[in-house]
């Protein structure tokens, strides 16, 4: 079976919950080939010791490059911890990589809930 790759993507007021999150499912996500935006990838690098490729921060870039990934076909499942109670200066980009998702029909979880469900269900599938 091919690695899923999979897209690790958290706001500044959910990087801890990111990191929570990626702990519970670290043996699965460790099997799978992971990107990130900057800072998120290099925190769950930190505490974690994933093997990340990190794009660049989400206000930098990192969110269209992620949804360039997704446009090629070159994306399985984005794990977008979005915080809806902080103002974003780069929501444009935040809404063509959810678009890009929906266009091309690649599975986006944007909270926690979602990405557990995601998971749980990959991982009973296998």
């Amino acid at each position: 079976m091919k690695k899923l790759k999979v897209a690790l993507i958290a706001h500044d007021g959910k990087k801890a919950e990111m990191v929570a999150f990626a702990a519970e499912y670290k043996e699965f996500l460790s099997a799978c080939s992971l990107c990130a935006t900057g800072t998120t990838g290099s925190r769950l690098e930190q505490n974690l010791g994933l093997s990340i490729e990190k794009l660049l921060s989400g206000p930098l870039g990192g969110d269209l490059q992620i949804g360039a990934r997704i446009a090629e076909s070159n994306m399985d499942l984005v794990v977008f911890l979005r915080d809806p109670m902080t103002a974003q200066p780069h929501e444009p980009d935040i809404n063509a990589l959810v678009r890009a998702c929906d266009v091309h029909n690649i599975p986006c979880a944007t909270n926690t809930a979602s990405a557990k469900l995601m998971l749980k269900a990959l991982i009973a599938s296998l």
